[in-house]
């Protein structure tokens, strides 16, 4: 199994980042080995779509599920459509701390868009 979490460095130390589709990097995870590599989400520099940009991203990685504080309309949908579960930080703020909750069950899954997602004007 594949998951990917959003998060403001590219290691597995870091601290959570609570935008998917302008968080900083994505970590792709194998929770149960804890082997992962991060990547610079594309989503971030975009003056539009950043939601749908991460998405594609997220669905090219092969993942079965993403974690991050927040899922904007395009990012649902897009995530939705590729068949990948979404799930909501809570209280955790690193990733391993996500991991082992999202492995006891303890993560709330995401049923719709949480935000409405946000439009950067430059």
């Amino acid at each position: 199994m594949r998951i990917v979490l959003t998060t403001t460095s590219a290691n597995l130390e870091a601290q959570v980042d609570p935008r998917f589709g302008r968080g900083a990097y994505f970590l792709v995870v194998d929770p149960d080995t804890l082997e992962w590599q991060a990547h610079p989400n594309p989503g971030v520099g975009a003056s539009g779509g950043a939601g749908s940009l991460a998405a594609q991203f997220v669905a090219n990685q092969k993942a079965e599920a993403v974690i991050s504080g927040d899922f904007g309309p395009n990012a649902y949908n897009a995530l939705q459509a590729a068949g990948i579960a979404m799930y909501l930080f809570g209280a955790c703020t690193t990733p391993g701390q996500a991991i082992e909750s999202f492995k006891a069950g303890k993560l709330q899954q995401v049923g719709a868009p949480t935000g409405p997602g946000l439009h950067r004007r430059d």
